[in-house]
């Protein structure tokens, strides 16, 4: 089986510079089709879907390697090594901001820059750490999305998404995780929501832009500014927009701050 295959990979644009997409929890690269379209003329542009998301491979699913975002960090770097990509741009959302840490660091030379959107190193508060959840709340939502998924995905999209008078924005997003396969789901949910990356974040060595939502129920300000004090030299842009998704909710305003960085 290619990584193409697997991971449902669609190259495009006609920059000589890549730029790589990762889409977050119970997503899909069609995430992101209001912001790549807008740096296609300057970069080669890379989509692709998590193993167990999207049009990927589902058969490829292993849930032992998957156990970690390692697992989802070592498929970013074949496909970074299978496509030659050097010097390219990363840009993840939500957990996969945090794979693309890590896969910059197993790969360095791969990526010159980092777009992390929407990032949390840790959900999880910890003493003085404030991630935005309990390790109670943490344990509940695990339970609930064990119990029922449909149920799950219909409350928990919505608040996510954040933009209540845009219902349409929380339909899609509910739309996205009913979709996913529900073994594959809890398992992603379980190994995204207890993962704890605050450890790797000072072996980040590029030029990192951390884009945070004003208002954001997943990753808090709080969480947003640890990120940006722990990756040395990072730049912190706080968006306009609210809610967990601004690659949806606000496009513009995400290809603005990733163009002045880029």
């Amino acid at each position: 089986m290619t990584l193409n295959a697997r991971n449902n990979v669609h190259v495009r644009g006609t920059g000589m510079k890549a730029m790589l997409f990762a889409h977050g929890f119970g997503c899909d690269q069609n995430m992101w089709r209001f912001v790549a379209p807008a740096f296609e003329m300057e970069f080669k542009t890379i989509l692709f879907d998590h193993v167990g998301a999207g049009g990927s491979d589902l058969s490829a699913y292993d849930p032992v390697k998957y156990s970690t975002l390692a697992g989802y960090a070592d498929d970013v770097v074949e496909l970074g090594q299978e496509l030659g990509l050097q010097g390219a741009v990363f840009v993840g959302h939500s957990v996969s901001a945090m794979i693309g840490v890590l896969a910059s660091i197993k790969a360095p030379g791969m990526f010159s820059r980092l777009v992390l959107v929407g990032p949390s190193a840790r959900y999880i508060d910890d003493g003085d750490y404030k991630g935005g959840f309990s390790e109670a709340q943490i344990g509940e939502l695990l339970e609930f999305l064990d119990a029922n998924h449909m149920g799950w995905s219909a409350q928990m999209a919505p608040a996510i998404m954040g933009n209540a008078d845009r219902p349409e924005l929380g339909e899609e997003l509910t739309n996205s995780f009913c979709r996913t396969d529900p073994d594959i789901a809890k398992d992603f949910a379980r190994v995204t929501f207890t993962s704890d990356n605050r450890a790797d974040l000072s072996n980040v060595k590029i030029p990192t832009l951390i884009l945070q939502c004003s208002e954001d129920i997943i990753a808090s300000a709080e969480v947003g500014e640890f990120v940006h004090r722990a990756i040395l030299g990072s730049k912190l842009v706080i968006l306009d927009a609210t809610g967990h998704c601004p690659n949806l909710s606000a496009p513009e305003e995400v290809i603005s701050a990733m163009r002045a960085f880029v």
